[in-house]
């Protein structure tokens, strides 16, 4: 993990981290939402080229989230084979047809529709996941808490959520010291070791870790009690970006988006594209 970021702001110049926070937030919900919601293989293939171009524009370069992606990967496999176990034959029902590729032990054969409904799954992850790390990796974290105080989250919530992303990149940095400190005692930690010798040492870590966490936390909540943090029903923002030309563009782009979504859940009679028909 030396010299990448778990997840956290990365300041930079483009058009993207110029929007607003409120427009980012607003394109990332309305993407999502519509995403999740149809399963048009054309709709969302378009709007998966869509958020990888965003991704682009937004200059974020695969070494500073390596870890994020990979842990993404990993459970984003494990989710579709855990469908497949459990709903072998779900895009048959789904479908109403049943093309049969490989014949497998019992109910657990490969069939085209259950490959189909899957191959939509996996789209879905390149549709939602890009815009999710772009608002939270180009928004600075006040910014943040002021988008989901604006959208109607609670100002309690929403600082609660701007804190963890701020003290992100120091429990980073409190985790490399002392994996540092105990390599220096004579622990191996590297890629050297065997991988369960590296659970062990990193167990090790996570106990101080823990309690360097605790006391911050107890120290940041008795500045916020101090200072009556929490006592009125509303509160002010000092990151709070007004709207300007480029994020009514980049609202309306999303929305004209989202349009077509919906109008394709009319002309397909549900969510579903059926190209078995």
């Amino acid at each position: 993990m030396e010299g990448s970021n778990l997840i956290g702001y990365l300041p930079k110049k483009t058009v993207i981290h110029q929007l607003s926070g409120f427009t980012k937030l607003l394109c990332f919900l309305l993407i999502s939402v519509v995403g999740m919601i149809s399963y048009d293989t054309r709709f969302l293939l378009g709007l998966a080229v869509f958020s990888i171009i965003l991704f682009r524009t937004a200059q974020i370069s695969y070494h500073e989230i390596s870890f994020v992606v990979k842990f993404i990967a990993f459970f984003s496999i494990l989710n579709l084979l855990t469908v497949y176990l459990f709903a072998p034959e779900y895009g048959v029902t789904i479908y109403g047809t049943r093309h049969v590729i490989f014949e497998g032990i019992g109910r657990y054969t490969i069939t085209q529709e259950q490959l189909f409904y899957e191959f939509n799954l996996l789209i879905k992850y390149f549709v939602t996941i890009p815009p999710g790390l772009i608002f939270i990796l180009t928004t600075n974290p006040s910014e943040l808490a002021s988008s989901i105080h604006r959208v109607g989250g609670s100002y309690k919530i929403a600082y609660a959520f701007s804190l963890a992303l701020r003290y992100i990149p120091d429990i980073q940095e409190d985790f490399r010291t002392i994996s540092k400190a105990q390599q220096a005692r004579g622990t191996e930690l590297s890629k050297k070791a065997s991988l369960m010798k590296r659970v062990r040492g990193n167990l090790t870590i996570a106990i101080p870790l823990i309690f360097s966490s605790l006391e911050r936390i107890e120290t940041i909540s008795s500045a916020m009690e101090l200072r009556r943090f929490g006592k009125k029903k509303s509160r002010t923002w000092l990151l709070a970006k007004p709207l300007k030309r480029n994020d009514y563009i980049a609202l309306l782009v999303v929305i004209i988006l989202c349009s077509a979504g919906i109008c394709l859940l009319v002309v397909n009679g549900g969510r579903f594209y059926n190209p078995f028909r």
